[in-house]
């Protein structure tokens, strides 16, 4: 593999793990890196009971758990607010399911207070709220027959979760609501939607959907630590690639994390500003959350994928990086392209991003928002935020009055 798309993977990886720690990394090897030494967390202790008893229902809400199994096998929970926590829920409310980003899982959508957080918002407002955890996360690490300790497990990227994972849990909610879905994502949850709708599917049972720093595009990702990784890591990054499994909590990849943290001239107590951009509205308490919840394992193949995109310019299908292997998968020697262009013109969408945004960049953006030129002008929203980073849409103090409150009155426009 090219060092080009090595370094992309390096800047990829880090951008995601460190996406919302404010702490130092440095610390005891036996420790995972981004976990304050006050926070105590044993890595290998079995995951709590659930979504819904850990992050819903100790606030007063009704939750429901579910089981959903994807046509390739994979058995994801998915969890279900069905009204606000005064009640009142009904057969009509409208359903929006909520699809979080790579590396972390659902509860990134619970981490702040009732009133600060974007599914119990929406449940008050009156919505019927589903949210989706993908395959390899802390609860949806089952299959039919595949083993989460063996390489065949990790065998996919994103274009199985845009082909299986969320067609199938938007067929689960659709078949239980009996209605159309509005639509939220947030970073890789806006990549899953956008090569969805762009190839047809998911267009008769989503009502809108709204996207969080979108990425469909990452050309411009910006970091100001790529040179030093592209430079002393490769050779370590290289070693990564016998790991079908890539575990922000394992030895493997701490000690990789951990090397490029000691490299001189690298700062790592500030890395979140460096690989994120400059996130203006998070509290501490909301980051120890965070940090007692993820981030969350995916597949490398997945980190390999998302980097092919930041080293081609394009939306494609995962590159098998052999013309022969290319053929067998798709019948021509590189991989089908996915078009934006392609887009429904008349599906209602609302983008959301931030000027300070270094993986959600705004000249990329300004690329989506190109393949998009041809949408009807009253079916397409923009909002731009010049304060805000990656991080501030979905952990902000500040979200629900600056972007969650024009999501429910962009769905609730649409009834």
């Amino acid at each position: 593999m090219a060092p080009n798309s090595l370094f992309n993977l390096a800047v990829l990886s880090f951008c995601y793990l460190i996406l919302f720690s404010p702490y130092q990394a440095l610390g005891s090897s036996t420790r995972s890196l981004f976990v304050p030494a006050e926070i105590n967390i044993d890595f290998n202790a079995p995951p709590p009971l659930g979504l819904c008893a850990t992050a819903v229902s100790i606030h007063g809400y009704k939750c429901q758990e579910f089981d959903v199994q994807t046509d390739d096998g994979y058995i994801l929970s998915v969890q279900r607010i069905p009204e606000g926590r005064a009640g009142g829920g009904g057969p009509n409310r409208p359903p929006v399911l909520l699809q979080h980003g790579v590396l972390v899982d659902g509860v990134t959508w619970l981490l702040n207070s009732p009133q600060q957080s974007l599914a119990l918002i929406l449940a008050d407002n009156g919505f019927d709220v589903w949210i989706s955890n993908i395959r390899g996360t802390r609860f949806s690490r089952r299959h039919v027959s595949l083993d989460p300790s063996k390489p065949q497990y990790w065998n996919w990227s994103w274009d199985d979760l845009v082909l299986h994972d969320l067609p199938s849990v938007t067929e689960f909610v659709f078949r239980q609501t009996g209605q159309k879905i509005h639509y939220v994502g947030h970073s890789l949850g806006t990549l899953m939607a956008l090569a969805s709708f762009a190839e047809g599917k998911l267009i008769d049972k989503i009502r809108s959907a709204a996207l969080l720093s979108p990425i469909a595009y990452l050309s411009h990702m910006n970091t100001a630590l790529g040179v030093v990784g592209a430079r002393a890591f490769v050779g370590e990054i290289t070693t990564m690639f016998g790991l079908a499994e890539f575990n922000p909590k394992g030895d493997a990849v701490n000690n990789f994390l951990k090397s490029l943290c000691a490299t001189p001239g690298v700062d790592c107590f500030d890395l979140l500003t460096a690989l994120t951009g400059k996130n203006c509205c998070l509290n501490g308490s909301t980051v120890d959350n965070f940090l007692k919840n993820e981030p969350q394992s995916t597949s490398t193949k997945n980190l390999v994928h998302l980097a092919q995109t930041v080293r081609d310019g394009v939306l494609s299908k995962y590159d098998y990086g052999n013309a022969n292997f290319n053929v067998e998968h798709y019948g021509e020697s590189k991989p089908p392209v996915y078009d934006l262009r392609k887009i429904p013109h008349d599906l209602p969408l609302f983008l959301s991003y931030g000027g300070q945004d270094a993986l959600s960049d705004g000249r990329d953006v300004a690329t989506l928002l190109d393949s998009l030129k041809l949408h009807d002008v009253d079916k397409l929203h923009v909002q731009y935020i010049k304060d805000y980073a990656h991080a501030d849409f979905i952990m902000g103090v500040t979200a629900k009055d600056v972007v969650y409150n024009q999501i429910v009155a962009f769905f609730r426009g649409l009834h």
